[in-house]
């Protein structure tokens, strides 16, 4: 069997972090220029025109509890952007055991979803945990209908990156939802995601309401598509036809796939 050259290109970057001590947003940047010089064919779709794209980890139930593999598996789909996803309580230890022994990684925005699911630890010890991971990431996305004292997330700052909910939850869908979050959270930067967005008011007024309210704390994008009962799900042609006018306003952030993306066929 021969060599898998994305793995060997995954491991050749691994050797250059750990033997020079790059840091992670110093690492790809030559990659991050020839990405964006492949993808300018306007022809293309808007998603694969947009450079800064990466996956998150959420989506990779087969290799859960497995981060190397899915780091390798989320490099496959790109090189620039990855969210290490730890949506149930029980991932993130193994997750900073991980980053502990990897401190470097080849991509030059790294995100981590804090836990959403399985919540059993104190809220204020949940906190300490992910502070000690910010220092290894460009952000830690919550749910803010999770967290029940929004103030003892103080601590992770302009780390910390809030979330619009879909339909089915209490809180965090809509923008006066999200004002009093970030009443009590002013450093904190916004997660959009566009199908939570589509799941509120499929005319996407909503949507642009959101960014006509937080546009300024932007970070990145979720993109995907929703199942019939509002699961994350491969992006489909007719939302990102959809979704494009929106999308046009997030140009200058990472867009990150929660399902897997769509690959052309042979």
């Amino acid at each position: 069997m021969g060599s898998n050259p994305t793995l060997s290109a995954y491991r050749s970057a691994q050797i250059s972090t750990e033997a020079t001590g790059t840091s992670l947003s110093e690492m790809t940047g030559s990659v991050a220029t020839m990405g964006a010089a492949t993808k300018s064919d306007p022809r293309e779709s808007i998603v694969k025109r947009h450079h800064p794209v990466g996956a998150s980890t959420g989506y990779m139930q087969s290799l859960r509890g497995d981060w190397s593999a899915q780091v390798e598996e989320a490099w496959r789909v790109s090189s620039f952007a990855i969210e290490l996803s730890a949506l149930s309580e029980a991932e993130l230890p193994s997750l900073a055991e991980y980053l502990r022994q990897t401190p470097s990684l080849p991509f030059r925005y790294v995100s981590i979803h804090g836990p959403s699911k399985g919540r059993e630890m104190d809220e204020k010890q949940l906190v300490v945990s992910l502070a000690r991971l910010s220092g290894l990431a460009d952000g830690i996305v919550m749910h803010p209908d999770t967290m029940d004292e929004l103030a003892l997330y103080r601590p992770l700052g302009h780390k910390l990156l809030l979330e619009n909910m879909d339909s089915r939850k209490p809180d965090g869908r809509t923008p006066d939802e999200l004002h009093r979050a970030f009443a009590e959270l002013p450093e904190a930067g916004f997660c959009f995601d566009i199908a939570h967005a589509w799941s509120i008011d499929p005319s996407m007024v909503v949507a642009g309401e959101l960014l006509d309210s937080f546009r300024a704390r932007l970070r990145h994008v979720h993109l995907s598509s929703l199942s019939d009962d509002l699961h994350h799900v491969s992006l489909t042609d007719e939302d990102e036809e959809l979704f494009s006018p929106t999308l046009k306003r997030c140009l200058d952030v990472p867009w990150i796939f929660e399902a897997p993306p769509q690959t052309d066929s042979p």
